[in-house]
């Protein structure tokens, strides 16, 4: 604040004084251009004074008691933040202590290392059960197979019978002893990802039948509008259990030292992690399913969204069968082609230039020939396939035009756009089917239209 403006406002004490004085032609020390600022600005000096001003006299109906600060609700505060992910200020507030938030850890036993007898009693139990709850967990394939469908390998499985897990990280004995369950139709398969799962099973000779539950349908079921549905957020949704806080502690020591971390230490991160999604998915499974009955979409569930899973998984194993050589060959016509009509539009042009250029093609087509403009942008003429279509009858360049983008379509999307999705080893396209993917607008169907172009296609 300037000296001067303080000046003012400790002689004449408020707003109103200040003005009175002004008005009544006093105030002379306030001159020239302050005093006409401060003349002109009075309706809006008076207006800052009452914004600014606290209002002592507001009726307040509460007593002076009702106001005091209560404690939080320290359990419901932390349900709500849990919820939000808002794990710095559930950490910042010490809410953690304050909840009655179960570790996980504490209501299961791990079984590892089965010999034949015990991994009896486990198929044995789940043949009685007529349900398997499990795990597969994966990694990453990074070595180069040519016939592999999902760039991924089976790691291990963590099946919950009761309260206990049995982690089996023996690829035969997956591949061997339990292929007999996989394959029962008779044996529910509750677990996360089943279409994943089919195919990697299905690669590794195993049939997998019994689709009965799926962690991320039954999370899209329920709520289709969000964009995650993998254990863990589903887990904080319906569970209130972030599962991720008993995982990364270890993850963040050993982080510390990482050019020292053992294979054996690894293993133990995965082992945890594989446990611990088997266990919330046998919590999920109850949970969401009693809320999908609530909702009136069991039926949908059920018969239809299960059932499609599957369908959906061997439509991605089969594939789409492609004759390479063949698909090849007609790349190299396609570009024979390209270059005859590429010759064909400079010629009846009188000169070379960029076809593909919109704006190039403008001025070839509406300044240099002639034609009538048809529509215009702020970035020039249009010279879409609306605009063309209409001056077909006023020269024979715009046919040839027309033919070249087709040829161009072709080639980049049927040619060059699949060749690199064929698999080597099965000379397939194995397109991946979203079935979890919110819908926010009328499926469209974009189809080239035929031609006698796309008849080879």
């Amino acid at each position: 604040m300037r000296k001067q403006h303080f000046g003012i406002i400790k002689k004449y004490k408020t707003i109103e004084e200040l003005y009175q004085e002004l008005e009544n032609g006093k105030a002379e020390e306030i001159k020239g251009k302050l005093r006409e600022k401060l003349i002109d600005g009075k309706e809006s000096a008076i207006l800052s004074k009452e914004l600014g001003t606290i209002n002592t006299k507001s009726p307040i109906e509460a007593e002076i008691e009702e106001l005091k600060r209560n404690e939080w609700d320290k359990e419901k505060v932390f349900e709500i933040f849990t919820k939000l992910r808002f794990n710095k200020y559930i950490d910042r507030f010490s809410l953690r202590n304050e909840s009655n938030e179960i570790n996980p850890f504490d209501e299961i036993e791990i079984k590892t290392n089965l010999n034949d007898k015990e991994l009896e009693k486990v198929i044995n139990k789940i043949k009685e059960n007529k349900k398997m709850v499990y795990y597969l967990d994966t990694q990453e394939e990074n070595r180069e197979s040519s016939y592999q469908i999902i760039k991924r390998k089976i790691c291990s499985i963590s099946i919950i019978i009761e309260n206990k897990v049995y982690y089996i990280d023996d690829i035969n004995i997956i591949k061997n002893k339990l292929k007999e369950i996989f394959e029962n139709k008779e044996i529910a398969k509750v677990g996360d990802k089943l279409k994943q799962d089919y195919i990697l099973l299905k690669q590794n000779g195993i049939e997998l039948n019994g689709f009965e539950y799926d962690t991320e349908i039954a999370g899209y079921i329920l709520d289709s509008t969000k964009n995650k549905y993998d254990i863990e957020t589903l887990s904080v949704r319906y569970l209130n259990l972030e599962i991720s806080r008993y995982i990364k502690k270890e993850e963040k020591q050993e982080q510390l030292d990482l050019f020292s971390m053992t294979e054996e230490s690894s293993s133990s991160l995965d082992k945890e992690k594989s446990v611990l999604y088997a266990y919330c998915i046998n919590k999920l499974y109850p949970v969401t399913m009693k809320l999908i009955e609530e909702q009136g979409e069991l039926e949908l569930f059920k018969n239809i969204e299960m059932p499609t899973s599957r369908v959906l998984a061997k439509m991605q194993y089969n594939g789409i069968y492609v004759d390479k050589e063949e698909l090849t060959e007609y790349g190299r016509k396609l570009k024979s082609e390209i270059e005859e009509k590429t010759q064909k539009i400079y010629n009846l042009c009188s000169q070379e230039f960029n076809i593909n250029s919109t704006k190039q093609l403008g001025k070839i087509l509406f300044e240099d020939l002639g034609l009538p403009v048809q529509k215009k942008k702020k970035s020039g003429y249009s010279t879409d396939v609306e605009v063309l279509e209409k001056l077909r009858e006023e020269h024979p360049v715009i046919n040839e035009i027309l033919d070249y983008r087709q040829l161009m379509k072709l080639n980049s999307t049927y040619v060059e756009g699949m060749m690199p999705y064929i698999n080597n080893g099965t000379s397939r396209i194995h397109s991946f089917f979203h079935q979890t993917v919110t819908a926010t607008r009328k499926n469209k169907q974009y189809r080239t239209k035929p031609t006698k172009y796309t008849n080879k296609i």
